[in-house]
């Protein structure tokens, strides 16, 4: 069995076409039909059946694909090691991050690491919660910056690196936008913008409203932040957002209130697979995170 039986498989699988498997290969169509057939013929059994021009995995296909992508995955990871042990400072790091991080935490802790490290690479990925830490745990990105941080994962090892405050968004024209802070109770009788069931901020709202004693009449929903943003703006309602999800630059549509009761926070930190290592420079990355937020906090 060779690696490049397997990646043809692969590609095969993906596209579920020979012809434009082989063209995304660049490799002759003949090519692969023959890698695929010594394969078969190895594993002693068929991966795939045909449908008129297309191909489709058998049942006994789909079994091996998904252990053929665990097995490539850690050979890629492998051979990036390898690669960045002979040069750690040119390594390219997958790193995942929430749109509440986008717009402050990110572009500050990129732009301060490529200062040191101006070789080092990224790919860049935005994603909710639960797909950022199933994400991490499949080897789809090496590392990735979430909140809450999750404590009790068994294949993910989470590092706080500081917690944050939720705060209100309120339209301009809104009476509460002239307070200086606000009970959450003050809002029962409003309606909410929120990102929709099953984002991380739903649930943070949720459950502070919850603890204020009502839940919130959620009236709209937007998948990014931008969207929240433009909803409260437009005077459809209010949200929470935390520090990080704010701007330096202040719109003249919304106002950010502090809420003094009930005190709602989160955790925001980094996330790493707990029981791989990291390559060179996903350690070096790693490491400098967790010290330039050490140092943040001792001058803060």
């Amino acid at each position: 069995m060779e690696l490049r039986q397997l990646r043809y498989f692969m590609e095969v699988a993906e596209r579920e076409h020979v012809s434009e498997a082989a063209a995304a290969l660049h490799v002759a169509q003949s090519a692969i039909s023959r890698q695929i057939a010594n394969l078969e013929a190895e594993l002693g059994v068929s991966l795939f059946e045909r449908e008129g021009r297309n191909v489709k995995l058998t049942h006994i296909g789909k079994v091996f694909l998904a252990h053929t992508k665990t097995a490539m995955k850690a050979i890629d990871h492998a051979k990036k090691q390898i690669d960045e042990y002979i040069d750690p400072e040119r390594g390219t790091i997958k790193i995942g991050f929430p749109t509440s991080l986008a717009s402050n935490l990110l572009p500050t802790v990129v732009s301060e690491f490529k200062k040191k490290h101006p070789k080092i690479g990224f790919q860049l990925r935005q994603g909710s919660y639960n797909f950022l830490i199933e994400s991490v745990v499949n080897r789809e990105i090496d590392v990735a910056f979430l909140g809450p941080v999750p404590t009790d994962h068994s294949e993910i090892k989470g590092d706080i690196l500081f917690t944050e405050n939720l705060n209100a968004l309120i339209p301009s024209s809104h009476p509460l936008a002239e307070k200086e802070s606000l009970n959450l109770r003050e809002l029962r009788n409003e309606p909410f913008v929120l990102f929709p069931e099953g984002f991380i901020l739903h649930k943070l709202v949720i459950d502070g409203c919850k603890q204020a004693g009502y839940r919130p009449n959620v009236t709209s929903e937007g998948e990014d932040l931008d969207a929240i943003k433009g909803l409260v703006a437009a005077g459809i309602g209010m949200t929470l957002l935390p520090d990080s999800a704010f701007s330096e630059t202040k719109s003249l549509y919304t106002k950010k209130v502090p809420i003094h009761s009930p005190e709602i926070r989160r955790t925001v930190g980094i996330i790493i697979p707990k029981h791989r290592n990291l390559a060179p420079s996903e350690k070096v990355f790693y490491n400098f995170v967790k010290d330039f937020f050490s140092m943040l906090q001792q001058f803060q």
